[in-house]
């Protein structure tokens, strides 16, 4: 039997530059370039197979700027991308941007100070045409815009979502409303999974235990279910509050722990099927 690839679900890759990275603290573990040979050596540590690099720049740049490493760098099987959503010409900016490796695109919504931003007529037309390419649409939401997520999927129609970092939960402060029943709410909608990825970097990142997350993972695979779940190191984010290593590795003894029998999709199967990518390069 054909073991399924193990993939890592969400990692990004930056030349840094202050001006263009205003919300890393400079001096920080973040502060400096990161680049593919970087990421293989993540990735080897924990013999992950291949990775989907997403956007972290709001530029038509970052795009082409993560197909070329693509191109250079095998372990990467796929790539989010961003491009204005809510451009006159959004048809026509997809079909620019078409490659074999460009898998979707993602907005970088907790930065918009409207909490009703997803609901956006020019923005839902956006994601639509999304969807329409047969691409996906990766959700980064704060509290507030959580809770209009569950409408932004039923104007939308059908497409493939992922809500990105479990829509990032207070953990360091142990905050749990309105997080837990808002992310049911959008578990109950169609066509969404979510990613169990960049929850150590909202914990304390000094003293954060396995501990911490507990209630936050078994509320999010109560709600989604197992199925519905990938597991993505948000890397090289994560290295705010952990290597690499620690943060596959807590993910990993929860499924061991409580559904072993579905560890083969979390860690690679269902970043496979949602992305639309065969195999590793």
């Amino acid at each position: 039997m054909t073991q399924t690839p193990r993939i890592d679900a969400h990692h990004h890759l930056w030349r840094y530059d202050p001006a263009a990275f205003g919300w890393i603290d400079p001096g920080s573990a973040i502060a400096r370039d990161f680049d593919t040979d970087a990421l293989t050596g993540a990735l080897a540590s924990r013999k992950i197979a291949g990775a989907i690099a997403v956007q972290a720049r709001q530029v038509p740049e970052e795009t082409r700027m993560l197909l070329d490493a693509a191109a250079r760098c095998a372990a990467i099987v796929g790539v989010v991308g961003w491009v204005d959503l809510r451009a006159d010409d959004i048809a026509e900016r997809l079909v620019a941007d078409g490659a074999p490796l460009l898998v979707g695109y993602r907005h970088v919504v907790q930065d918009e100070p409207d909490a009703d931003f997803l609901l956006g007529d020019a923005f839902v037309r956006g994601v639509r045409a999304v969807a329409s390419h047969g691409l996906t649409y990766d959700l980064l939401v704060d509290h507030r815009q959580l809770a209009t997520v569950p409408a932004f999927l039923d104007r939308v129609g059908e497409g493939r979502f992922v809500l990105d970092h479990a829509a990032k939960p207070a953990i360091a402060s142990g905050g749990w409303q309105p997080w837990a029943e808002r992310l049911a709410d959008v578990a109950n909608c169609a066509g969404v999974m979510c990613k169990v990825s960049g929850l150590v970097t909202e914990a304390d990142h000094a003293r954060w235990s396995a501990d911490d997350l507990e209630r936050y993972l078994d509320h999010v695979f109560a709600v989604f279910g197992p199925e519905r779940v990938m597991w993505g190191s948000d890397w090289p984010v994560c290295l705010l509050a952990a290597e690499y290593s620690a943060v596959h590795d807590v993910i990993a003894s929860y499924v061991a722990r409580h559904c072993p029998e579905a560890a083969e999709g979390i860690f690679g199967g269902h970043a496979l099927d949602f992305y639309g990518v065969g195999v590793t390069r």
